[in-house]
């Protein structure tokens, strides 16, 4: 296994043509050492180098010494995104052996202070890839600023090797091309249905009452039953899946590899208040309630993710949105995320783990270069 941040990221192209007075992987190695370390902006990233120049020297060369903030802001706003992409999944792959049965969770997250200052739109927005079975971010795209997740997942596809693995989404994921895609990587899905979907949504829960009406005469059905308690409330979740005949559905023919639909009926008790809710659900799976019900719980796991991004790493607070910068901070932080889950010589939380890495030398030389 090579987790070697420098080796993985070094092929990356500087995006300068002249007057390189500071190597592009300096500031690109500095960066990452910084946001390890809890950086938050371009002085963050350029004290950090001050503060740690001797131990950054047994690494590279930083010839000229520390590079100024705003020279860190001018060159990693203009490099390419696809490639510091590339190295990203490279590097995963490298970190985290593929899990066979691993349900992997495709959501979005906007960072929204990134946005112009001038009209405060095109705020950066990545979908992402989160593997439940091993706690890390897979794989990213940015989602185009006249466009939406329909075709930012189908990018995302494309790069990951999801052979074996279930994948979740949310019904912004629910495209004929979408389910065609995941099923000829060899992959299977569960995918959220919900009124935008029109004529599908409905003809779903059609699909229910036929089924009950009918007492479930020749149609493959199972119900599972669990109960979460915590925090003074009390959570009862009833799932059914059932089998469908895709004939049945108007598109039925675009639909072919639905072998299930799932209904899951939430009752929630907060402080003596009930709540309930339905949600119903696209599936490739063959029918089995238990295991239908654990996928759907797993992908909430994907806001582990968004939380730590925004409560740990000060994410959406983050106004550096010039150029690339956003993106590729994104991506760096990303990467401090992941080492940080890949770790286990050590048990603390994600922001102890940070304060320690920018207080052990040692400590963060093992994250980022298996050293």
């Amino acid at each position: 296994m090579n987790n070697n941040f420098i080796s993985h990221f070094s092929i990356i192209e500087d995006p300068r043509s002249s007057n390189k007075q500071h190597q592009l992987m300096d500031i690109l190695f500095l960066s990452m050492c910084a946001v390890l370390s809890g950086a938050e902006g371009w002085e963050d990233i350029e004290d950090f180098g001050h503060a740690k120049i001797d131990w950054l020297k047994q690494y590279l060369p930083f010839n000229k010494g520390i590079p100024r903030h705003d020279t860190i802001a001018r060159v990693l706003c203009r490099i390419e995104p696809a490639s510091i992409q590339t190295c990203f999944i490279n590097w995963v792959k490298d970190i985290a052996l593929q899990c066979d049965a691993d349900v992997i969770a495709i959501d979005g997250k906007t960072a929204r202070r990134s946005f112009t200052t001038k009209d405060r739109k095109n705020a950066l927005h990545m979908v992402s890839a989160w593997s439940c079975a091993h706690g890390l971010v897979l794989g990213q795209r940015k989602v185009d600023d006249k466009s939406n997740e329909i075709t930012a997942i189908p990018e995302l596809l494309d790069i990951l090797d999801i052979k074996g693995c279930t994948l979740t989404m949310d019904a912004m994921g629910c495209q004929h091309a979408i389910v065609e895609q995941i099923q000829a990587k060899g992959g299977d899905y569960v995918i959220a249905l919900k009124g935008n979907q029109g004529t599908l949504n409905e003809e779903v829960k059609a699909w229910f009452q036929k089924a009950w009406r009918e007492k479930y005469s020749g149609i493959v059905h199972e119900e599972y039953e669990d109960t979460d308690t915590g925090h003074g409330r009390i959570e009862v979740r009833r799932c059914l899946q059932v089998e469908i005949d895709t004939k049945w559905l108007k598109e039925g023919t675009k639909w072919r590899s639905v072998n299930s639909v799932i209904q899951i009926d939430s009752e929630r008790h907060v402080h003596g208040k009930v709540t309930t809710e339905t949600r119903y659900y696209l599936s490739s799976l063959s029918v089995d309630a238990e295991r239908a019900n654990r996928i759907i719980r797993q992908h909430w796991e994907v806001e582990s993710m968004h939380w730590t991004l925004d409560m740990t790493f000060k994410e959406d607070s983050s106004r550096i949105r010039r150029g690339n910068a956003a993106e590729v901070m994104n991506a760096l932080r990303k990467v401090a995320l992941n080492v940080v889950k890949n770790d286990t010589t050590r048990k603390a939380s994600m922001k102890r783990k940070l304060k320690m890495a920018a207080l052990d030398d040692n400590f963060r030389a093992e994250l980022l270069l298996g050293v």
